[in-house]
């Protein structure tokens, strides 16, 4: 039994010193405009549904916003949510005619997201891939969070039923998840490869070729990770965020 945990251990290491040994640079050398469409493409392929997002301009947003809150993080457009879309034709044409532009997945509809510190989501993944759980798409941002891509938790025929992200992204919900956002209706997340002001990407650590998983399957190990990352950390990344 000591050698198989010894064996864990050292595969579990060996996870977070890739993790954090990933350069945002890599992104820029990977992703050239025909390996940005190419994994623009791919994300799409998988379902989840895309539309442009504003870019970074030295370390301000694209947008015409004064003080623009969350730089090169938000949909262009205010009706993000009808015109996200996994049209192969339509996302060429927006990443030709908007080279420079990030792109979203809008949330709730094919997938979910559950958002956590960085630290945080580094010890779960090390946690959930040791013990054999199917991890689905994971990416990283610059600014220190991991994002764990998942399915939906559904599509209910009676709208009054619909969960919409605000549920989980309240203070007080802070008990029961610290540390851990819910992007689910409503809600978008950036989608790699993305630029962020200063230099910082958005990148997979895991591509959307792997299964989205049911969001039940991570929630325990991501919300015990986030428990100890807050018990350590005396001040959590800003909250609420909606994408």
């Amino acid at each position: 039994m000591s050698a198989d945990f010894g064996r864990r251990t050292s595969v579990q290491g060996r996870i977070s010193q890739w993790l954090r040994g990933r350069r945002p640079a890599r992104l820029k050398e990977d992703a050239g405009d025909g390996g940005r469409e190419t994994m623009l493409l791919a994300a799409a392929a998988a379902g989840l549904p895309l539309a442009p997002a504003a870019h970074p301009v030295g370390y301000r947003c694209s947008c015409d916003r004064v003080g623009c809150p969350t730089p090169a993080r938000h949909p262009v457009s205010f009706a993000w949510q009808t015109q996200s879309t996994t049209d192969r034709a339509q996302i060429e044409r927006w990443a030709r005619h908007q080279p420079q532009a990030n792109f979203i997945t809008a949330t709730g509809m094919v997938h979910d997201v559950l958002d956590v510190p960085r630290e945080a989501g580094e010890e779960a993944l090390d946690r959930l891939l040791a013990s054999g759980v199917e991890v689905g798409p994971v990416a990283t941002t610059g600014d220190g969070r991991m994002l764990f891509f998942t399915l939906t938790r559904g599509t209910p025929e009676d709208e009054d039923e619909w969960w919409p992200c605000e549920l989980d992204c309240h203070p007080e919900t802070m008990d029961e998840h610290p540390g851990l956002r819910w992007h689910c209706r409503g809600s978008y997340v950036l989608v790699p490869p993305a630029q962020l002001p200063g230099e910082l990407s958005v990148e997979w650590v895991r591509g959307p070729e792997h299964v989205l998983p049911d969001p039940l399957s991570l929630l325990e190990v991501l919300t015990d990770a986030c428990a100890r990352y807050a018990g350590e950390e005396s001040e959590l990344a800003g909250w609420p965020h909606r994408g």
